[in-house]
């Protein structure tokens, strides 16, 4: 039998498969996209995009309640967790209709099914049904099947009580009250829109405090913050078990407390999509958390078949994962790619409020022992903060004494996620154009929060 033949083969059609799908058909090869459920991955339909969403549609909510202008009317409102799914809903079918449009333009043919390898250069498709479909050859391949949610066997997540960051998707409800377990940064943002909805929050933390990755400045702000908005928060603890009845379900901690709630929703950890592939036989075995390890060209075992995104691990984010997508397709094709991802690459937290970071935090440069200097900008001085009404918050630059160059920057508060590309610009500036000067000595637009960088840089250089 003579097996369809292309190029290169995708799997998965989320950033990382997009971006290695388009830069391959772009580049003029034959290119297929085997996709197991719906244009877009898990990033649109179940991660990034549903969830961002979800904390657009709350925030805009919360602010009009807040507001003078309507208290008259805001009493009237009557908002539900599924009024703010179907908002995400619309979002989730422009996406898919627009990456539609990618593919067609750039004629990327999709096969929709689960990917399994025969041998190195075959793969064969199961249907939703189970039923074996066709069999495709490939001279390169691309695995960007993401992650899922990890589910404890002990814990019945069939259980309509029961959710992860998947099935949340699906709640037909508002609950009075949630539990969420996993402080992460899921189990942050979802807290953050549920307490704007008005539902009482547990979040349980494994860890000793959240996010500790973030600079420890802003997890302080972002663990008050989330307090003072009355959700409860409790650091170091483990599950022991679930009880889930018809009324209520119970969290059993293994310091003894019983957390009890309507709903439960499990955020702790995820599990690279590698299962059921073939992989173990053509000798790419994946590792206990499923996922895939990569050189820095991001090829497996194999040099012909390449991984990007969640399935290879960190950073785990959407917008790494479309640039790995894009960088792997050119390796593919090219040999070589002179691009690499970036060495400070940002990361977004969509709480309420929201958070962004990129370079080094204040404990790693003392624990590196770099003379450090820190210049804040809090956001209630900030005339465009006060106009919007946006005042919780700041921006805080960490820069060298001597050099002057900005090792890190952490913002926290509304926008913070745009904000922090203006540092992140300067930054990458090789030499003296990466120096707290810049901030200092330019003209920003006013009133803006961008403002925020001049008014940290002359805070920081009149420390010194």
């Amino acid at each position: 039998m003579v097996l369809k033949h292309y190029d290169v083969i995708v799997i998965g059609s989320g950033p990382g498969g997009e971006g290695a799908a388009i830069k391959a058909a772009k580049a003029g090869k034959s290119v297929a996209l085997i996709e197991k459920h719906k244009i877009g991955g898990n990033c649109t339909h179940w991660g990034t995009i549903p969830s961002k969403s979800l904390r657009h549609a709350m925030q805009r909510l919360v602010e009009f309640k807040s507001n003078p202008l309507f208290e008259h009317v805001s009493h009237r409102l009557n908002i539900q967790y599924p009024d703010l799914l179907h908002s995400a809903a619309s979002v989730i079918d422009r996406q898919v209709r627009m990456r539609q449009g990618f593919y067609d333009r750039n004629h990327v043919d999709i096969i929709y099914g689960h990917a399994r390898f025969i041998d190195q250069n075959i793969i064969e498709v199961i249907e939703e049904d189970g039923s074996v479909g066709k069999q495709y050859r490939g001279d390169s391949f691309v695995i960007a099947t993401g992650s899922r949610p990890y589910r404890p066997r002990d814990v019945d997540f069939s259980h309509p009580r029961v959710c992860d960051s998947d099935t949340i998707l699906q709640l037909k409800q508002t609950p009075n009250s949630i539990t969420i377990y996993g402080a992460g940064v899921i189990g942050c943002e979802y807290a953050s829109i549920f307490r704007g909805l008005g539902v009482k929050v547990n979040l349980i933390n494994t860890r000793e405090k959240l996010l500790a990755f973030l600079d420890d400045e802003i997890i302080d702000a972002l663990a008050y913050h989330l307090r003072e908005r009355g959700i409860i928060i409790r650091h170091n603890e483990e599950y022991s078990s679930v009880e889930a009845t018809d009324e209520s379900v119970t969290l059993h901690l293994k310091s003894g407390k019983a957390i009890r709630s309507d709903l439960l929703l499990w955020a702790n950890g995820r599990t690279g999509n590698s299962q059921n592939m073939g992989l173990e036989e053509i000798g790419i075995a994946p590792n206990r958390r499923g996922q895939l390890d990569v050189n820095e060209k991001y090829q497996t075992a194999l040099p012909h078949i390449y991984a990007v995104g969640d399935i290879v691990g960190y950073p785990s984010l959407a917008s790494a994962a479309y640039d790995q997508g894009r960088f792997a397709g050119t390796e593919l094709v090219d040999g070589f790619c002179e691009y690499h991802l970036v060495a400070n690459i940002p990361t977004g937290i969509y709480t309420a409020p929201e958070i962004s970071s990129v370079g080094k935090t204040e404990k790693e440069l003392t624990e590196e022992k770099v003379p450090y200097e820190v210049g804040h900008s809090f956001f209630r001085s900030l005339a465009r903060a006060q106009i919007t009404g946006q005042t919780v918050g700041m921006l805080k630059i960490l820069f060298h004494r001597d050099t002057l160059a900005i090792l890190g920057i952490h913002c926290f508060g509304a926008e913070a996620s745009e904000i922090i590309h203006i540092g992140q610009a300067v930054m990458a500036q090789k030499g003296e154009a990466n120096s707290v000067l810049y901030f200092a000595n330019t003209t920003f637009n006013y009133p803006t929060m961008a403002e925020a960088y001049r008014v940290a840089a002359l805070n920081g250089l009149n420390r010194l």
